[in-house]
């Protein structure tokens, strides 16, 4: 395999990847999905990743999260080494130090959107306060829809759910998997709105996968992939950067 590519290995990095490579499969069906990648996520950052279809952007938010596990390399949330963790603690670890958010908004259909809130708190055996979830909808403005069920809600209603649901329990990162792509235009935007302000009015950090030039410009840094390799980076980007950058991966 080729030499590591590091890009932005903060001192500060709430999430790691040290030197990871992830494969999948084996002899010469093997498929390598990251490629000895050594990059790190700071406090308080907003980082979207692009890259081509296959370059290895879901793998690389799946590994960071501690959803799979890498091949070879070290993945570290804060002073916690995510490879030498059982399951069931890893489990834990993401119940209470990380955030999603998917394209498919994952609510659960049965509860309203109070409840759906709640469901990380009650899945680690913590019983919410209402005020705190309350709270986390008002954050999203939709304080007014806490007994509604995700059927009598619009789409961006229900990824804004989805998003009181990740920062309910006061992650450490929030990890957002193509968050607008299931959205309208006007949705999505709002949707980046709020995922901006839980940045900046919060410190919150968030790693973002997207194909879109225009959310990936929303972000402090824009980091590329292309064949499992770290590719590059933008700072505070423009739409015309990120939208030339990709262009280029994909010649």
């Amino acid at each position: 395999m080729r030499a590591a590519t590091v890009v932005s290995l903060a001192a500060d990095a709430v999430v790691r990847l040290d030197s990871v490579t992830k494969v999948y499969g084996s002899g010469a069906q093997a498929v390598t999905a990251l490629d000895g990648v050594t990059i790190g996520f700071a406090a308080g950052e907003f980082t979207a990743v692009m890259g081509p279809s296959g370059s290895g952007k879901t793998t690389l938010l799946q590994v960071a999260a501690g959803i799979d596990r890498p091949t070879s390399g070290q993945v570290p949330i804060g002073d916690t080494e995510l490879g030498r963790m059982s399951e069931r603690r890893l489990t834990v670890l993401r119940r209470r130090r990380v955030g999603f958010v998917f394209q498919s908004f994952n609510l659960m259909g049965s509860l309203t959107a109070e409840q759906n809130v709640a469901l990380p708190l009650r899945l680690d055996g913590r019983r919410p306060k209402a005020t705190a979830v309350r709270e986390a909808l008002a954050r999203v403005g939709l304080d007014g829809r806490a007994r509604h069920r995700p059927a009598e809600l619009s789409g961006g209603q229900q990824q804004r759910v989805a998003i009181a649901r990740a920062l309910v329990t006061r992650p450490e990162v929030v990890f957002a998997d193509e968050p607008t792509g299931a959205l309208d235009r006007r949705s999505g935007r709002a949707v980046l709105d709020l995922l901006r302000e839980a940045v900046d009015g919060f410190g919150q950090t968030l790693v973002m996968v997207t194909h879109d030039p225009a959310a990936a410009a929303r972000a402090d840094r824009v980091v590329f992939l292309a064949d499992g390799r770290l590719a590059g980076q933008l700072q505070r980007p423009t739409v015309e950067q990120v939208a030339g950058y990709m262009t280029r991966l994909g010649d």
